[in-house]
């Protein structure tokens, strides 16, 4: 299967300005794979939304960053040609990075101003992202999100068209730095883009992509088509050079209009779908020995607001931490494992390979100590109130705040579980919103389910935005001394913010670990945040797919797929090549 290129020269004349465009028209013969991925999602922006562990399944398909993790977690080279890392105690040092030819999802190359726009954006102090304290090694990087600074001095530039160059006022872990460059909320984004619309992300006809899929269609609970991209690694002038060549499928097909998981399941079991990436929770014993189970960087959690009055008090919040039988989450769940802490067990300790969480142990029991809430409860002299959980439409996060509630509520409290809806946004022909980002946002809710991803194999990655220095969430401009806005709990400790602090002055890997350590103990007294279950992602894989790959996030790569014999698979409408022709490209 050859690629069939047209280029197509068009001069316009616009106010005395003569500008040319090309159009690449391919070949899109080829795969087309029927997938149930995940449950449907409604915003695409890679900087903000982890709070889901759904968006990383589809990020890592339609976005690329400059280094990658392989299974085992070692950062590999994405988009990062070669880079060069040189200076001294003196003058400082730059990490000059080379970037590989690919483009966008429209054709336009990508280029190292589209790194510094992205980074210069989580940096603003009007935009809020928890991957910034990611960023604070770069030059002037934490005192421009502190509003110390302007957003132009930040060390980062595109010294040439392909070539980004990073300062740092000292000597960094090169090897730590890449690493996290792999964190899906660092990839590039096009100014252009962005800047044009403010929900950009939330429609298949304004998103630009740089990843190995675009997104083509997408409508909340009926569809959402990946493509292959056209131009991911390809050529412009090269017309011999297959299309398929990087990504294998034309597309992967999301019914979600077929229904939820179980409906998803029978047309799998039916063999009308060749993987289904979200088995229902009736179905997961069932498929527990054929299901592939991964570990995910990823802990379902309850965030507490700390600045309500009825959760002011760090006993309520351990007393109601302490009323909840972990063990009964992982049977509601299956794939899953009891949270013995904040950090998951794939997260580093102090390199790749060590294991942060074995180092650390177990700081919370798995099994309920229902006795020792109440005594906590009368302690602290709260022992009944009304509040909600706010919780996605989701049947995962259902099942679990219904068991928690009922928890809860048998201590005393009245306990309510909210789901959030998706609504088609005014103005717009396919644009969706979920009420819970906006709540989530806001910080106005009583307590939250949060899928508390990692950015990172890095645990300061996640133990960072609790002080509130690192928090990400920049300065209130309004405010008289332009106060920073901290953690979206409301959390605010000095001890804890002197530990983080700490930890990021601390240059060795040992004496780094030792004190993140010993803040992830202190936010499990204080527990603003319930860690309840650490998530393991599963799916079903049909025996005619191969190619597949699994990735250090839990997530999977679909550009290597292969589906065997597919012309017999495909549409109608791509029925035009004969099966000989396909068979043969395959």
């Amino acid at each position: 299967m050859k690629r069939i290129i047209s280029l197509l020269l068009c001069a316009v004349m616009l106010l005395g300005v003569l500008s040319a465009c090309t159009t690449i028209e391919g070949d899109n013969s080829g795969m087309v794979i029927d997938v149930y991925m995940t449950t449907p999602l409604t915003d695409f922006d890679p900087a903000m939304h982890y709070d889901d562990s759904a968006m990383i399944k589809i990020f890592d398909m339609v976005y690329e960053g400059l280094t990658d993790l392989d299974a085992e977690g070692k950062w590999k080279k994405a988009l990062m040609k070669s880079y060069e890392f040189k200076g001294s105690d003196e003058d400082g040092y730059s990490l000059l990075i080379t970037l590989n030819s690919t483009r966008w999802t429209d054709g336009r190359t990508v280029q190292a101003a589209d790194f510094v726009y992205a980074w210069k954006r989580i940096l603003d102090p009007d935009f809020k992202s928890e991957a910034a304290a990611l960023l604070f090694d770069i030059r002037n990087a934490r005192d421009v999100k502190l509003g110390d600074a302007s957003v132009d001095d930040v060390g980062v530039s595109s010294v040439d068209t392909y070539v980004l160059q990073i300062d740092f006022d000292y000597k960094i872990d090169v090897d730590l730095f890449l690493a996290n460059l792999a964190s899906p909320a660092l990839v590039p984004l096009r100014e252009d883009i962005v800047s044009r619309d403010v929900n950009w992300a939330k429609q298949s006809s304004t998103l630009v992509t740089n990843g190995p899929f675009a997104i083509k269609e997408f409508t909340a609970g009926s569809a959402m088509r990946l493509e292959r991209s056209n131009y991911y690694y390809l050529e412009a002038d090269n017309e011999t050079q297959a299309i398929d060549k990087f990504v294998i499928p034309y597309r992967l097909e999301n019914n979600l209009a077929a229904g939820d998981a179980a409906a998803q399941l029978a047309k799998f079991e039916a063999g009308e779908l060749f993987y289904l990436g979200e088995i229902p929770l009736a179905s997961r014993a069932q498929y527990k020995d054929t299901a592939v189970i991964t570990d995910e960087l990823s802990t379902h959690s309850y965030y507490f607001n700390t600045t309500n009055k009825l959760f002011s008090d760090a006993r309520v919040r351990k007393a109601l931490s302490m009323a909840i039988d972990r063990n009964e989450i992982v049977k509601i769940l299956t794939y899953a494992k009891a949270a013995t802490g904040i950090i998951p067990e794939k997260v580093f300790d102090t390199a790749q390979g060590t294991s942060f969480r074995a180092v650390g142990g177990e700081l919370i029991k798995s099994s309920a100590d229902v006795a020792g809430a109440q005594s906590l409860l009368k302690e602290a002299g709260v022992t009944s109130g009304s509040f909600t959980i706010t919780i996605r439409a989701t049947e995962t996060d259902r099942a679990v705040a219904e068991y928690v509630a009922g928890v809860w509520n048998s201590l005393g409290f009245k306990v309510t579980v909210k789901e959030t809806e998706v609504k088609k946004l005014a103005g717009y022909d396919n644009a969706y919103a979920d009420a819970y980002d906006e709540i989530y946002k806001s910080g106005k809710f009583d307590v939250i389910a949060v899928d508390f991803q990692m950015l990172a194999p890095d645990a300061f990655s996640a133990l960072a935005p609790f002080a509130t220095s690192f928090s990400g969430n920049g300065v209130d401009m309004n405010s008289k001394d332009y106060d920073l806005h901290g953690h979206i709990t409301g959390y605010s400790s000095e001890a804890y913010n002197a530990l983080i602090d700490s930890a990021y002055a601390e240059k060795t890997a040992a004496g780094r670990a030792a004190i993140l350590h010993d803040a992830e103990k202190m936010l499990v007294e204080d527990m603003p945040i319930i860690p309840l279950a650490f998530l393991q992602d599963a799916y079903l894989i049909n025996a005619e797919l191969s190619g597949n790959k699994d990735s250090y996030f839990g997530t999977r790569e679909f550009k290597r797929m292969k589906l065997k014999d597919y012309v017999q698979y495909l549409p109608a409408d791509m029925q035009g090549t004969t099966a000989a022709e396909e068979s043969a490209a395959q």
